[in-house]
């Protein structure tokens, strides 16, 4: 083989070995999950919980707020899926926006008898190491491992959000 021929061998050679490191970066990227915040939530009954202590657990946390109407439209589906998959080990918390004042908040828990976790997020912290959530509805679904699955902007399609949730409660 010439000298040439073998230069332009080797090169053909190391700009496919860059190209398959470049697609394998760029896989990697893509298919990285985040880890979900280190945040801790308090209910409106006072229970401190971490995201740590939901290791383990699917969990969706759901920023809503009394005056948006896309989340009171969707609460009866937030429900239906809570009720459907907290014997399988999924938590729901849902943040309430820090603009939402905590009486109307307390008030519409108890009205309607929301039979997850309700957060005062009154500072903004939750939202703030959440991304910087500013529109509701705005959810974050967690798996097991505490990696960000999906990030939901507007109210989800509650089919196929609940098959993400089966599927990720079975394995």
């Amino acid at each position: 083989m010439s000298r040439k021929l073998l230069s332009s061998h080797i090169a053909k050679v190391l700009a496919a070995l860059a190209t398959t490191a470049l697609l394998a970066v760029a896989a990697y990227v893509l298919l990285a999950r985040p880890a979900a915040p280190a945040v801790d939530f308090t209910t409106l009954d006072g229970e401190r919980i971490s995201m740590r202590d939901l290791r383990g657990k699917v969990v969706y946390v759901n920023f809503w707020a009394t005056s948006c109407a896309t989340c009171i439209k969707e609460m009866p589906d937030v429900i239906k899926t809570y009720e459907r998959f907290a014997p399988r080990g999924f938590e729901l918390l849902a943040v309430a926006m820090s603009y939402d004042p905590p009486k109307y908040v307390r008030n519409y828990t108890r009205q309607y008898r929301l039979p997850f976790k309700v957060v005062l997020d009154t500072q903004g912290r939750i939202a703030a190491a959440f991304d910087n959530v500013n529109l509701t509805p705005t959810a974050v679904l967690i798996g097991k491992n505490g990696t960000v699955l999906r990030r939901i902007v507007g109210e989800p399609d509650f089919v196929a959000l609940d098959a993400l949730i089966d599927k990720e409660l079975a394995e």
